[in-house]
């Protein structure tokens, strides 16, 4: 294969690059900007492309967030290359406070009261509450317990999936939708003048290489002349 990896990483290594990559984020971040300031487009198009990659990290649909970015940025008319590495905005880094940020504003738009305990933070976490990770592994229990009472005498059972939905999906969701416009937006006016600078200083750049292969060509042509 050609793009298989000649070091096959076990399981525990390839969680733990997840959480904290090779060279560690600050690199990462370096080479998702360098690959982001060298795309073949207009500034425009893959700022439109990093706006629609920065708003996908605000929805829940974890695990679809590289699909959703080339929808997004396809009805934008972005760059996908660009949608599918700004969907990097949301990382193990970010989550929390992306999270915090949207279930808050969810719960904000919604009028019901945000209880920080969903966190496992606060005064009013009890003990036994089920945390936001406990009612995403009730969600996805769940689905895999009725997955199986299709084929088993076992019987479905929604009360984890739909506490689920209406506690953490529905109000991420909405919620989602005010600071991910807001850092997308942000994010696109503040790309578009570094994206242009970098490509007309490269473009400088790249003429200037040109011009003196040129001169060394014509000076060559032209020793070659006298000589002969």
């Amino acid at each position: 294969m050609v793009f298989k990896r000649r070091d096959r990483r076990a399981i525990w290594r390839v969680v733990f690059d997840f959480f904290y990559p090779r060279g560690g984020w600050a690199r990462a971040a370096q080479y998702v900007k360098h690959r982001l300031r060298r795309l073949p487009d207009t500034p425009e198009k893959i700022s439109r492309g990093i706006a629609a990659g920065v708003f996908t990290a605000f929805t829940p649909f974890y695990g679809l967030h590289f699909i959703c970015a080339a929808i997004i940025a396809r009805l934008m008319g972005g760059n996908i290359l660009a949608a599918l590495l700004g969907t990097f905005f949301g990382n193990p880094l970010t989550y929390i406070p992306i999270g915090v940020a949207s279930l808050g504003t969810g719960y904000w738009l919604l009028g019901r009261p945000f209880n920080a305990a969903l966190f496992g933070v606060g005064r009013d976490l009890e003990p036994g509450y089920c945390t936001l990770g406990c009612r995403f592994g009730n969600a996805f229990s769940d689905i895999w317990h009725n997955f199986l009472a299709i084929f088993t005498p076992r019987i479905a059972d929604w009360h984890g999936l739909a506490e689920f939905y209406h506690e953490v999906f529905y109000p991420y969701l909405i919620g989602g939708l005010i600071p991910g416009v807001i850092c997308g937006g942000v994010c696109y006016y503040l790309s578009v003048p570094v994206i242009s600078a970098y490509q007309m200083r490269r473009k400088k750049a790249l003429q200037a290489k040109l011009d003196q292969l040129t001169k060394k060509t014509i000076s060559a042509d032209d020793d070659g002349a006298s000589t002969s």
